[in-house]
């Protein structure tokens, strides 16, 4: 289940002449699964947004976030894989046998509510820019959006969709290329990248909660630990009992898949906010209100080709992201309710009130778009709403994966565990001091 990269990276790396050189790299990627996959989706429209936003407001100095977010983000991401691969069952699942009622579903309601919120952004998102490129109102093109990802979700596989739609969020390198050509104050961005600037505004933290939410999200928790499940059913572990524990090397394997993943997701972060920092804000341009003005950030190595560079990101990481937005909302309501057999892997008839959860929630997501709400402006706001919701569900992670009961011999070692803590803390410091400042 998943993104299916590695096949694609076979078939490249079988071509290579140099044999020293092949095994290695096939090596490598051969060991990448969940973690690229939850990397990748990361990256959605409102993290797109949120950085873009970020770079054109602040300039070079929020660069220091991405450093500093991906060993919390890593720590959490690597729990909730080893929380799957050692009990052979999803977050939610766990969390229904070792706890009450009413945590379970305090838990799926953050996350359905940060979910929805979201899944309504993103299209928001989509549209706005495909309305860039098109002239044809958003209103007319999130329905089109939602009824496309709900079909291929249902009558396809999201194995499918992702095989389509990945190589669309390629452009998001444009980035890390158009870094280079519009030549930025390289001292100034060492600076920002290795020295934190902090300022206590309403503004600022508000940023700042709207980072650490759509970079540490909730969706992504309970879609890593049941990605990590479906891999194993993909491997015929069919039953929770032949999936239960897991060796050594398969935790090395989670720690690499994990740690590429995030790495990816925060070098694409980086990138953005460095881009739209050094092409907008140097040139005065301090807020984003829409997709054009967030396309500019691109001109300088597309010319009027921005628009559509920009547009097809969107689009590409708006069709891998809502997926698992809607998805995760799924898996998690479904391990709560014990409904057995729920899987994307499934067709709907073999798994209706499974896909009557994503068909909901993205009902629900899409009904947001039809309040009059500016689309950037909801991108970037459901990303402090995911830095508000998060704190408790991280919580939950640590708590689990640090409970001998759940994980045996397999509980968290100290440096996760500290970090999972911190990543709880400074995200619950960040949002209290947001409302108070």
């Amino acid at each position: 289940m998943g993104i299916n990269l590695l096949e694609s990276w076979r078939m490249t790396t079988a071509t290579r002449p140099t044999a020293k050189v092949q095994k290695p790299i096939r090596g490598f990627f051969a060991e990448l699964g969940p973690g690229l996959i939850t990397g990748a989706a990361d990256d959605d429209p409102s993290g797109i947004a949120t950085y873009s936003v970020t770079g054109a407001a602040l300039g070079y100095g929020p660069l220091w976030t991405a450093l500093f977010c991906f060993p919390l983000m890593a720590s959490v991401q690597l729990m909730c894989s080893r929380l799957a691969m050692v009990t052979g069952e999803g977050l939610a699942a766990v969390a229904r046998q070792r706890y009450s009622r009413w945590v379970l579903w305090g838990a799926c309601l953050l996350l359905a509510v940060a979910n929805i919120i979201n899944i309504g952004a993103d299209l928001a998102g989509m549209a706005d820019a495909t309305h860039m490129v098109t002239g044809l109102s958003p209103l007319w093109w999130t329905p089109v959006y939602a009824a496309v990802i709900v079909a291929l979700m249902m009558w396809g596989s999201y194995r499918w969709i992702a095989q389509i739609f990945k190589w669309l969020t390629l452009v998001l390198f444009a980035y890390v290329v158009t870094a280079f050509i519009v030549r930025p104050d390289w001292i100034a961005v060492l600076k920002a990248t290795f020295i934190p600037d902090v300022h206590w505004s309403r503004a600022y933290l508000s940023v700042l909660v709207g980072i650490l939410g759509t970079t540490i999200s909730p969706y992504l928790f309970f879609w890593q630990a049941a990605q990590e499940v479906e891999e194993e059913r993909a491997d015929g572990k069919r039953t929770v009992a032949q999936r239960r524990g897991t060796t050594d090397k398969e935790l090395r394997r989670a720690r690499t898949d994990v740690l590429s993943g995030m790495f990816f997701s925060n070098l694409v972060m980086y990138f953005i906010i460095l881009t739209t920092a050094a092409t907008l804000h140097a040139h005065g341009v301090t807020q984003i209100d829409s997709a054009t003005q967030a396309a500019e950030a691109l001109r300088p190595l597309a010319g009027n080709g921005a628009y559509w560079l920009f547009t097809l990101g969107l689009i590409g990481t708006g069709m891998l992201g809502v997926p698992v937005l809607a998805g995760s909302c799924a898996y998690a309501i479904s391990e709560a309710m014990a409904w057995h057999g729920s899987s994307l892997d499934r067709k709907p008839a073999g798994a209706p009130k499974f896909y009557t959860v994503i068909a909901i929630a993205m009902a629900l997501g899409l009904s947001l778009n039809f309040l009059g709400l500016n689309a950037v402006k909801m991108l970037f706001w459901s990303a402090v709403a995911n830095g508000v919701l998060a704190p408790p569900l991280i919580v939950l992670v640590v708590l689990l994966t640090s409970d001998a009961k759940v994980m045996k011999d397999r509980v968290n070692p100290p440096l996760l565990r500290r970090l999972g803590w911190a990543a709880a803390g400074v995200m619950t410091a960040a949002a209290i001091a947001m409302f108070i400042a």
